[in-house]
């Protein structure tokens, strides 16, 4: 059984969110997790190029392949990561989401299990529109949302850092100084661990060797 992770990230922070629900992932046995990033716009490459700080986080993603439709079809579940942009995903994000025709004609993605993640400059920065907005193609796709339960401790909290029952999420600061929280990661964690039983419970009987 396969489990897609595929983010976008330009600062890290998701990224980071990113390898944290490949962990979780890794926790449930006769789950194998693949990690995708998503194709970035050339509009944002001139921007990238002028800052040695973005260069070097790029440069860091180079390993790790974009994502394609086959990785999509190939997936048992999949989870998406994107930072917010003005309470929505990145356009990067959508980008990939609007790429999926194909899939949606023929119901490719349907009854698979699902989850999201995201980070925000600040701590009212659009995490859960961000997450709600995610889930809505996820739902014409045909897909089974899967959250983050409040059996997980890390959600109950009144800190100033992410989490949300609607997936996980962290506070990367104005400049993105700021590191995700230990609790944060524990919460993406989670949400990988629980897409990963979940899915081995709802596609279990064509598993693959």
């Amino acid at each position: 059984m396969r489990i897609l992770v595929v983010y976008y990230s330009l600062t890290a922070h998701t990224l980071k969110m990113a390898r944290a629900v490949v962990k979780g992932v890794e926790r449930v046995d006769g789950v194998e997790p693949v990690l995708r990033r998503v194709r970035e716009l050339e509009m944002m490459q001139e921007k990238i190029d002028k800052s040695e700080n973005l260069k070097r986080i790029q440069e860091e993603q180079r390993d790790i392949p974009e994502c394609t439709l086959d990785d999509l079809r190939e997936a048992d579940g999949i989870i998406f990561g994107s930072p917010t942009r003005y309470g929505n995903m990145t356009a990067q994000m959508k980008a990939l989401f609007d790429s999926t025709a194909q899939l949606w004609l023929k119901g490719e993605l349907e009854g698979k299990p699902a989850g999201v993640f995201t980070s925000t400059a600040s701590s009212h920065g659009g995490q859960e529109t961000t997450l709600f907005t995610m889930m809505a193609p996820i739902i014409h796709l045909g897909m089974i949302v899967v959250g983050v339960p409040y059996s997980v401790k890390e959600l109950l909290h009144t800190e100033g850092r992410g989490g949300t029952p609607y997936g996980p999420s962290t506070i990367a600061g104005p400049q993105g100084e700021l590191e995700p929280a230990p609790e944060d990661l524990r919460i993406a964690e989670a949400l990988g661990e629980r897409v990963a039983k979940v899915t081995l419970r709802l596609r279990g009987s064509g598993k693959r060797e």
